[in-house]
């Protein structure tokens, strides 16, 4: 196994926030930045957060079993130094994940290359080691799941006064490492990257400001940067999608719901809701985008994302109640809208009207989200117990498994083997 060790170093980011009197110059975009290929997910592969089309849909052909447990279509079973709630990355035959441990006022973070076939660990490289920020008693330093676009992967992370992102080769190597922005919340940061073209975008959005970073891939150099609201929070992550026929960086949280222009973060349209605190990723179709959360109150959105500027009056087609999800991000299959509360109150709503088809109560907590594959809902609780449902506008009925650890990652499926981030190991399930 190879262990490799990074040093930690105060970077030019926090050079520029504390000579701009606690503000980061916003950057405007250059000619010529966009260098790279466009990242692209190779057939079998699972590269950044909510997989390959961005929907945490699982590629077709897909046959994952429906029964699992500690003896039960088990492939392998390893366990990782450190905790994580980030979602594995899967690339070629590797697994990349994040795992890290925190005392009162220490916090360490691992990014471990895995063999995709047993399990076992080629390579473990320390990212960050150092005062620890904030954290809510659930949360983690391994939240953020990474991001890979083929030769690096990029890890974002607290550390004590703010965020950081360092880009790692494929064999374990820390290639650069840039401060992103100061940040200190009550819950500690969770937001996933996106890669859109030659740059990989991160949101931080906290009191200390909030701000949109696109950095290069290859050299960390800043693309562009924009100051996006003040004193406000959010923990949900970027998301780049081609929706109302533009491509749009979608963000929730701190009382809206907004889309930018990923070429240079301008603010396309915003629009109130659904909550002054989100964690949820959005999901968009063709035309419209879903958003759900969060706290103190909750409810879900649906937005036509054609507007420009305040689309508040003219542009929500539906608003549903205040049984929506806060952690766990929906699920957009068919025309329908699949969601689970943090409660375990269990929703297919209609996407068209947001009429509610059907609905199933699990009684337990949930963090993980709604993982689909082969016609069927994955689900995981915070307790240990696994569930299948049909997907289909007919409630078709549960399959339970259980697990003697809790789950708050949400599972990978690929080739019909199911991956999975507990709180105790980490497991690989499918048909021997």
């Amino acid at each position: 196994m190879n262990v490799k060790v990074a040093a930690v170093v105060l970077t030019v980011g926090m050079l520029a926030y504390r000579m701009h009197g606690g503000t980061l110059p916003e950057v405007e975009p250059k000619d010529g930045w966009d260098t790279l290929p466009p990242p692209v997910a190779a057939v079998g592969d699972w590269p950044w957060w909510r997989g390959p089309a961005l929907d945490n849909i699982a590629p077709d052909n897909q046959s994952p079993p429906t029964v699992w447990g500690e003896r039960s279509n088990l492939i392998w079973r390893v366990t990782l130094q450190g905790l994580g709630h980030s979602t594995p990355v899967i690339v070629g035959d590797r697994i990349y994940v994040t795992a890290g441990e925190k005392t009162k006022d220490r916090a360490q973070l691992w990014l471990y290359g895995l063999e995709r076939a047993t399990g076992k660990t080629v390579w473990q490289t320390e990212i960050y080691a150092g005062p620890v920020g904030r954290l809510h008693p659930d949360n983690a330093p391994a939240a953020a799941t990474p991001a890979c676009d083929g030769e690096r992967l990029f890890v974002p992370y607290q550390v004590g006064a703010g965020v950081e992102m360092a880009a790692v080769s494929m064999n374990g190597d820390i290639l650069w490492r840039k401060t992103v922005a100061p940040y200190n919340t009550i819950q500690g940061y969770s937001a996933s990257p996106a890669l859109y073209k030659s740059a990989v975008i991160v949101p931080v959005e906290g009191p200390k400001g909030c701000y949109l970073t696109a950095f290069h891939r290859a050299t960390g150099d800043i693309v562009w940067r924009r100051t996006i609201r003040a004193n406000n929070e959010s923990y949900a992550p970027a998301l780049v999608r081609t929706v109302a026929g533009r491509e749009q960086l979608l963000l929730i949280g701190g009382l809206s719901t907004r889309g930018y222009d990923p070429n240079n973060g301008a603010l396309l349209w915003n629009c109130e809701g659904p909550a002054r605190t989100c964690v949820a990723t959005p999901v968009a179709d063709e035309s419209t985008v879903y958003a759900t959360g969060g706290y103190p109150g909750r409810k879900t959105l649906a937005i036509r994302a054609d507007g420009q500027g305040d689309v508040t009056q003219t542009h929500v087609t539906w608003t549903g109640d205040a049984k929506a999800g806060y952690v766990p991000s929906p699920l957009l299959h068919q025309g329908l809208l699949y969601a689970v509360s943090d409660q375990g109150l269990f929703r297919c709503y209609d996407a068209k009207d947001g009429q509610v088809v059907w609905q199933y109560d699990f009684k337990t907590p949930f963090y993980s989200s709604p993982t689909l594959a082969n016609g069927h809902l994955y689900l995981f609780d915070r307790k240990g117990g696994g569930f299948v449902i049909p997907a289909s506008r007919s409630f078709g009925g549960v399959v339970t498994n259980t697990l003697p650890s809790g789950v708050f990652a949400t599972p990978v499926i690929l080739k019909s083997r199911l991956y999975l981030r507990t709180l105790g190991d980490f497991y690989c399930f499918g048909t021997p």
